[in-house]
Protein backbone atom coordinates (compact mmCIF):
# COMPACT_ATOMS: atom_id res chain seq x y z
CA UNK A 1 0.00 0.00 0.00
CA UNK A 2 0.99 3.37 -1.12
CA UNK A 3 -0.41 6.46 0.19
CA UNK A 4 0.57 9.95 -1.63
CA UNK A 5 0.69 13.49 -0.42
CA UNK A 6 1.25 16.85 -1.58
CA UNK A 7 1.30 20.41 -0.70
CA UNK A 8 3.52 23.67 -1.58
CA UNK A 9 5.46 22.96 1.70
CA UNK A 10 5.77 21.00 4.91
CA UNK A 11 2.14 21.39 5.89
CA UNK A 12 1.70 17.86 4.07
CA UNK A 13 3.72 16.82 7.31
CA UNK A 14 -0.07 16.63 9.67
CA UNK A 15 -1.48 14.33 7.65
CA UNK A 16 1.42 12.45 6.37
CA UNK A 17 2.25 11.36 10.35
CA UNK A 18 -1.95 11.08 10.51
CA UNK A 19 -1.58 8.10 7.86
CA UNK A 20 1.67 6.90 9.58
CA UNK A 21 -0.70 6.16 12.59
CA UNK A 22 -3.26 4.94 11.47
CA UNK A 23 -1.38 2.66 9.02
CA UNK A 24 2.49 1.97 10.11
CA UNK A 25 3.15 -0.46 7.08
CA UNK A 26 2.04 1.78 4.66
CA UNK A 27 5.09 3.44 1.97
CA UNK A 28 4.82 6.92 1.96
CA UNK A 29 5.54 9.51 -0.76
CA UNK A 30 5.28 13.40 -0.12
CA UNK A 31 5.62 15.61 -2.81
CA UNK A 32 5.75 19.19 -3.07
CA UNK A 33 7.82 22.27 -4.10
CA UNK A 34 8.71 24.82 -1.69
CA UNK A 35 10.57 27.16 -3.71
CA UNK A 36 7.04 28.13 -5.37
CA UNK A 37 5.88 29.14 -2.13
CA UNK A 38 3.46 31.09 -1.01
CA UNK A 39 0.51 29.68 -3.03
CA UNK A 40 -2.15 31.61 -1.50
CA UNK A 41 -1.51 34.80 -3.16
CA UNK A 42 -1.03 33.30 -6.60
CA UNK A 43 -4.03 33.00 -9.04
CA UNK A 44 -6.46 30.61 -9.26
CA UNK A 45 -4.86 29.55 -12.54
CA UNK A 46 -1.40 29.78 -11.27
CA UNK A 47 -1.77 27.68 -8.28
CA UNK A 48 -3.96 24.69 -9.95
CA UNK A 49 -0.90 24.40 -12.34
CA UNK A 50 1.50 24.37 -9.91
CA UNK A 51 -0.54 21.88 -8.30
CA UNK A 52 -0.44 19.57 -10.86
CA UNK A 53 2.82 19.37 -11.43
CA UNK A 54 3.38 17.99 -7.97
CA UNK A 55 0.85 16.01 -7.62
CA UNK A 56 1.99 14.47 -11.13
CA UNK A 57 5.50 13.75 -9.72
CA UNK A 58 3.58 12.26 -6.80
CA UNK A 59 1.73 9.83 -9.35
CA UNK A 60 4.57 8.85 -11.60
CA UNK A 61 5.57 6.73 -7.76
CA UNK A 62 2.22 4.88 -8.51
CA UNK A 63 0.88 5.42 -5.20
CA UNK A 64 -2.92 3.92 -4.23
CA UNK A 65 -4.19 7.44 -3.06
CA UNK A 66 -3.19 11.05 -3.48
CA UNK A 67 -3.73 13.35 -0.46
CA UNK A 68 -3.88 17.17 -1.36
CA UNK A 69 -2.74 17.93 1.92
CA UNK A 70 -3.18 21.75 1.40
CA UNK A 71 -6.44 24.05 1.73
CA UNK A 72 -5.42 26.30 -0.79
CA UNK A 73 -4.67 23.52 -3.54
CA UNK A 74 -8.02 22.44 -2.51
CA UNK A 75 -9.46 25.29 -3.30
CA UNK A 76 -8.50 26.08 -6.42
CA UNK A 77 -6.89 22.95 -7.96
CA UNK A 78 -9.44 19.97 -6.48
CA UNK A 79 -11.36 19.71 -9.85
CA UNK A 80 -8.52 19.92 -12.17
CA UNK A 81 -6.82 17.32 -10.26
CA UNK A 82 -9.72 14.88 -10.32
CA UNK A 83 -10.33 15.43 -13.72
CA UNK A 84 -6.72 14.12 -14.99
CA UNK A 85 -5.99 11.52 -12.39
CA UNK A 86 -9.11 9.89 -11.64
CA UNK A 87 -10.52 7.30 -11.06
CA UNK A 88 -7.29 5.60 -11.33
CA UNK A 89 -5.77 7.32 -8.39
CA UNK A 90 -8.42 8.62 -5.82
CA UNK A 91 -7.57 12.38 -5.31
CA UNK A 92 -8.69 13.42 -1.23
CA UNK A 93 -8.96 16.96 -0.78
CA UNK A 94 -8.83 18.91 2.55
CA UNK A 95 -11.16 20.91 3.59
CA UNK A 96 -11.42 23.27 7.38
CA UNK A 97 -13.31 21.46 9.98
CA UNK A 98 -15.70 24.38 10.48
CA UNK A 99 -18.69 21.69 10.40
CA UNK A 100 -17.28 19.79 13.88
CA UNK A 101 -16.17 22.95 15.50
CA UNK A 102 -19.59 24.36 15.61
CA UNK A 103 -20.89 20.60 17.67
CA UNK A 104 -20.18 22.28 20.41
CA UNK A 105 -22.38 25.58 19.98
CA UNK A 106 -19.83 27.86 19.33
CA UNK A 107 -18.80 30.85 19.65
CA UNK A 108 -15.63 29.57 16.71
CA UNK A 109 -12.82 31.14 15.48
CA UNK A 110 -11.09 30.38 11.74
CA UNK A 111 -7.64 30.60 11.75
CA UNK A 112 -6.76 30.98 7.87
CA UNK A 113 -4.48 32.71 5.41
CA UNK A 114 -5.33 36.32 4.18
CA UNK A 115 -6.38 34.72 0.77
CA UNK A 116 -8.60 32.74 2.71
CA UNK A 117 -10.00 34.36 4.99
CA UNK A 118 -13.00 36.17 3.69
CA UNK A 119 -13.13 34.09 0.24
CA UNK A 120 -16.01 33.10 -1.46
CA UNK A 121 -15.57 29.39 -0.40
CA UNK A 122 -14.66 29.81 3.32
CA UNK A 123 -17.81 32.02 3.03
CA UNK A 124 -19.70 28.99 1.75
CA UNK A 125 -18.85 26.81 4.19
CA UNK A 126 -19.56 28.94 7.43
CA UNK A 127 -23.21 29.80 5.81
CA UNK A 128 -23.77 25.69 5.09
CA UNK A 129 -22.86 24.83 8.48
CA UNK A 130 -22.29 27.10 11.05
CA UNK A 131 -25.68 29.20 10.55
CA UNK A 132 -26.58 29.12 14.13
CA UNK A 133 -22.82 29.79 15.56
CA UNK A 134 -21.14 32.89 16.00
CA UNK A 135 -18.14 32.56 13.92
CA UNK A 136 -14.89 34.81 13.36
CA UNK A 137 -12.66 35.09 10.64
CA UNK A 138 -8.94 35.29 11.66
CA UNK A 139 -6.46 36.52 8.95
CA UNK A 140 -2.87 35.04 9.55
CA UNK A 141 -0.49 36.58 7.69
CA UNK A 142 3.11 35.23 7.59
CA UNK A 143 2.11 32.18 9.94
CA UNK A 144 2.53 29.56 7.07
CA UNK A 145 5.48 31.03 5.90
CA UNK A 146 7.21 31.00 9.16
CA UNK A 147 5.88 27.24 9.86
CA UNK A 148 7.69 26.34 6.81
CA UNK A 149 10.73 27.99 7.62
CA UNK A 150 10.77 27.34 11.07
CA UNK A 151 11.30 30.78 12.24
CA UNK A 152 10.44 30.16 15.74
CA UNK A 153 10.19 34.23 16.57
CA UNK A 154 8.45 34.64 13.80
CA UNK A 155 5.81 32.06 14.47
CA UNK A 156 5.32 33.44 17.75
CA UNK A 157 4.68 36.91 16.04
CA UNK A 158 1.89 35.84 13.86
CA UNK A 159 0.67 33.40 16.56
CA UNK A 160 0.48 36.35 19.06
CA UNK A 161 -1.20 38.34 16.47
CA UNK A 162 -3.72 36.06 15.39
CA UNK A 163 -4.69 35.47 18.98
CA UNK A 164 -5.30 39.48 19.76
CA UNK A 165 -7.99 39.45 17.34
CA UNK A 166 -9.36 36.14 18.21
CA UNK A 167 -12.42 37.33 20.60
CA UNK A 168 -11.86 36.45 24.00
CA UNK A 169 -15.27 34.06 23.87
CA UNK A 170 -14.32 31.57 21.41
CA UNK A 171 -14.68 27.81 22.49
CA UNK A 172 -13.26 26.13 19.06
CA UNK A 173 -10.40 27.43 16.64
CA UNK A 174 -10.68 25.84 13.24
CA UNK A 175 -7.28 25.47 11.73
CA UNK A 176 -7.82 26.47 8.17
CA UNK A 177 -4.03 26.01 6.59
CA UNK A 178 -2.22 22.65 6.90
CA UNK A 179 1.10 24.04 8.11
CA UNK A 180 -0.80 25.55 11.26
CA UNK A 181 -1.07 22.05 12.63
CA UNK A 182 2.77 21.95 13.16
CA UNK A 183 2.02 24.18 15.51
CA UNK A 184 -1.36 23.42 17.38
CA UNK A 185 -0.28 23.48 21.02
CA UNK A 186 1.19 27.24 20.62
CA UNK A 187 -1.83 28.45 19.19
CA UNK A 188 -3.78 26.47 21.81
CA UNK A 189 -1.89 28.06 24.42
CA UNK A 190 -1.85 31.55 22.70
CA UNK A 191 -5.65 31.53 22.80
CA UNK A 192 -6.33 30.13 26.38
CA UNK A 193 -8.12 32.23 28.81
CA UNK A 194 -7.52 32.85 32.18
CA UNK A 195 -10.52 31.34 34.39
CA UNK A 196 -11.84 29.03 31.05
CA UNK A 197 -11.76 25.73 29.96
CA UNK A 198 -8.80 25.31 27.25
CA UNK A 199 -10.13 26.01 23.37
CA UNK A 200 -10.61 22.45 21.11
CA UNK A 201 -8.60 22.87 18.22
CA UNK A 202 -10.27 21.88 15.07
CA UNK A 203 -7.70 20.19 12.07
CA UNK A 204 -7.95 18.04 8.93
CA UNK A 205 -5.29 15.88 9.32
CA UNK A 206 -6.90 12.50 11.22
CA UNK A 207 -9.82 13.05 8.61
CA UNK A 208 -8.08 12.61 5.35
CA UNK A 209 -6.08 10.62 6.27
CA UNK A 210 -9.23 8.26 7.77
CA UNK A 211 -10.55 9.20 3.85
CA UNK A 212 -7.90 7.85 2.29
CA UNK A 213 -8.15 4.84 3.58
CA UNK A 214 -11.94 4.58 3.12
CA UNK A 215 -11.62 5.32 -0.38
CA UNK A 216 -8.76 2.13 -1.02
CA UNK A 217 -10.73 0.15 1.23
CA UNK A 218 -8.14 -0.52 3.61
CA UNK A 219 -8.94 -0.37 7.71
CA UNK A 220 -6.90 1.33 10.32
CA UNK A 221 -3.90 -1.24 11.56
CA UNK A 222 -2.46 0.79 14.04
CA UNK A 223 1.52 -1.04 15.70
CA UNK A 224 3.97 -0.04 17.65
CA UNK A 225 6.82 0.41 15.21
CA UNK A 226 6.44 1.48 11.64
CA UNK A 227 8.12 -0.10 8.82
CA UNK A 228 6.59 1.62 5.59
CA UNK A 229 9.09 3.50 3.70
CA UNK A 230 9.49 7.22 2.87
CA UNK A 231 9.96 9.38 -0.38
CA UNK A 232 10.22 12.98 -0.43
CA UNK A 233 9.96 14.86 -4.01
CA UNK A 234 11.01 18.16 -3.78
CA UNK A 235 9.96 20.04 -7.38
CA UNK A 236 9.58 16.78 -8.75
CA UNK A 237 13.64 15.29 -7.52
CA UNK A 238 14.11 12.77 -4.72
CA UNK A 239 15.40 14.61 -1.72
CA UNK A 240 15.57 13.92 1.96
CA UNK A 241 13.23 15.74 4.54
CA UNK A 242 13.99 19.73 4.41
CA UNK A 243 15.59 20.24 7.70
CA UNK A 244 12.77 22.92 8.66
CA UNK A 245 10.59 19.78 9.31
CA UNK A 246 12.84 18.24 11.66
CA UNK A 247 11.64 20.78 13.92
CA UNK A 248 8.42 19.35 14.07
CA UNK A 249 7.34 16.36 15.79
CA UNK A 250 5.80 15.16 13.04
CA UNK A 251 8.30 15.60 10.51
CA UNK A 252 10.57 13.37 13.15
CA UNK A 253 8.20 11.12 13.47
CA UNK A 254 8.52 10.62 9.57
CA UNK A 255 12.35 11.21 9.44
CA UNK A 256 12.84 8.12 11.56
CA UNK A 257 12.43 6.03 8.36
CA UNK A 258 15.07 5.62 5.99
CA UNK A 259 13.60 7.89 2.94
CA UNK A 260 13.29 5.28 0.40
CA UNK A 261 15.26 5.65 -3.22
Amino acid sequence: MKIALMDSGIGLLAAAAAVRGLRPDADLVLSSDPGSMPWGPRTPEDVTARALDVARAAADHRPDALIVACNTASVHALPTLRAELEPALPVIGTVPAIKPSVAGGGPVAIWATPATTGSPYQRGLIRDFARSVAVTEVPCPGLADAVEHADEPAIDRAIAAAAARTPREVRAVVLGCTHYELVAERIRAAVRQPGLPPVVLHGSAGAVAAQALRRIGVAPAPSAEPAGSLTVLLGGRTAELPEAALAYAEGRLLGAVSTAR
